[in-house]
């Protein structure tokens, strides 16, 4: 650990893939995260709803029970604008076409189901004769359009949540380039910065021949976000990179004033996260872990990738020394998952979890300099919790590392001077809260207002 510790936790059944946060009008902060889809030994399933307001005495006041909450997978999302909560329904990585939709305005303790409804059927029922299937979701920051990608399909996905009882299929496209994974809405719903989730293989890398699939796919939505007729996705630009895969989702930020794209890999260099794709990368001098990295958009036609928050690990000269780690491991180990922001409109700081390497937290009021403040990791879980994913493909080690994979919220508190926490979750350890030590968070310049954080 160095500068973070524990002062709160909430296991429950443990938790898998994603986190959201919403602060009400009654000063409650509250807690969001998905559990998989597993009904062995469970004490509840679904979504649990915790009460976060005192750090230290995080809450559980409920569990989100419909279709897609039972394991929103990516997908789940609060809209701080129009005070709605959703997720598509992604159960092990892809359910169906369902999205739930609840109002978390009056106690966000206790949210308000909306609807549940199954917005792309392949029969055409649903108004467009699309099928989709979820895994990641992203609201447009107006709260009137709420974004699926659907690995099943390779295509993503818009619905219209005007009306958030009645949410429709407004279209689907295709990349046509890769798969697709998470995204990310401007301000003003034009723009939308979603991921091209490639590969690659070990002899692709270091062959110029062979062109790159994984990275960033910069597009105009206007025509969705205006609702015209049978609306097209136009691709204004892409960034694409070998020295990651498996691309994550994105961030649109402002640092400094100045609009840059955060960016989270989720596969390495070799195509993926297990050891022979690791043992790849290294072989051909590329990092072996997947990372986030900053792209600078302000000529938005030519993206360009400023920094990349890598740790020692990822450092291919460091291979020989952490190789011996993963033996009997397959898949993710030190890599890269989700990543937040204090402040999407003044980013002063980015947090991320890194699954086996825990929580880390940058300073990135330097963009092209980023630098390592804090880390925490939890400790290891003597038995793997049931509402968690670690246990997939064998990847559980009794006492070993847990999986932080999950959004890091941030909180600047006011009450006793300026004084620094987060919470998040891993996926043994469950709900845990923070608290930044001495001093190092958070800055002078650093702000967490709602819904400004992922």
């Amino acid at each position: 650990m160095k500068n973070l510790k524990l002062v709160g936790q909430s296991r429950g059944d443990g938790a898998n893939w994603q986190t959201t946060e919403f602060r009400d009008e009654h000063h409650h902060v509250c807690a969001y995260h998905g559990t998989s889809f597993s009904t062995t030994n469970r004490t509840h399933l679904g979504a649990p709803v915790i009460d976060v307001t005192e750090p230290d005495e995080p809450t559980p006041t409920g569990y989100l029970t419909t279709t897609s909450m039972l394991d929103p997978w990516e997908s789940l999302k609060v809209n701080e604008r129009r005070q709605l909560l959703a997720a598509d329904n992604g159960h092990n990585g892809g359910g169906g076409p369902e999205i739930d939709i609840y109002d978390v305005s009056g106690d966000c303790r206790t949210p308000q189901l909306l609807a549940t409804v199954a917005v792309g059927k392949a029969d055409g029922s649903t108004g467009l004769a699309h099928p989709v299937i979820g895994h990641e979701g992203s609201w447009a920051p107006d709260g009137l359009t709420y974004y699926g990608g659907d690995l099943r399909n390779a295509q993503y996905y818009a619905v219209d949540t005007t009306d958030p009882t009645h949410p429709s299929l407004i279209t689907a496209w295709v990349p046509g380039i890769a798969n697709v994974h998470g995204m990310s809405i401007s301000d003003d719903g034009n723009r939308g910065y979603f991921v091209s989730l490639g590969f690659t293989t070990p002899a692709a890398l270091t062959d110029p021949t062979q062109p790159a699939t994984n990275g960033l796919l910069i597009y105009d939505l206007s025509q969705i976000q205006a609702r015209a007729p049978n609306p097209q996705v136009r691709l204004i630009s892409q960034l694409l990179w070998k020295d990651g895969s498996v691309a994550q989702h994105t961030i649109p930020v402002k640092i400094d004033g100045h609009p840059y794209v955060i960016f989270v890999d989720e596969g390495g260099s070799g195509g993926g996260t297990s050891p022979a794709q690791q043992q790849a990368a290294c072989a051909a001098g590329f990092p072996p872990f997947p990372m986030a990295r900053i792209i600078d958009i302000r000529d938005e036609t030519k993206p360009k990738i400023v920094s990349r928050l890598a740790l020692e690990i990822h450092n291919p000269a460091n291979c020989a020394k952490v190789q011996p780690d993963l033996v009997g491991l397959s898949i993710f180990t030190y890599g890269s998952h989700y990543c937040s922001v204090d402040n999407k409109r003044h980013a002063t700081t980015l947090a991320c979890g890194y699954f086996n390497s825990g929580i880390r937290v940058f300073d990135i009021r330097n963009p092209r300099r980023p630098k390592e403040i804090a880390y925490y990791n939890p400790a290891g879980a003597t038995t793997v919790s049931p509402g968690s994913n670690h246990a997939i493909r064998n990847n559980f080690v009794p006492g070993g590392p847990d999986w932080c994979s999950a959004q890091v919220h941030l909180r600047v508190s006011e009450d006793h001077g300026r004084q620094g926490t987060l919470w998040t979750t891993c996926q043994d350890n469950g709900l845990l809260v923070l608290k930044f030590e001495h001093g190092v968070w958070p800055f002078e310049d650093s702000s967490t207002p709602p819904g400004q954080q992922n």
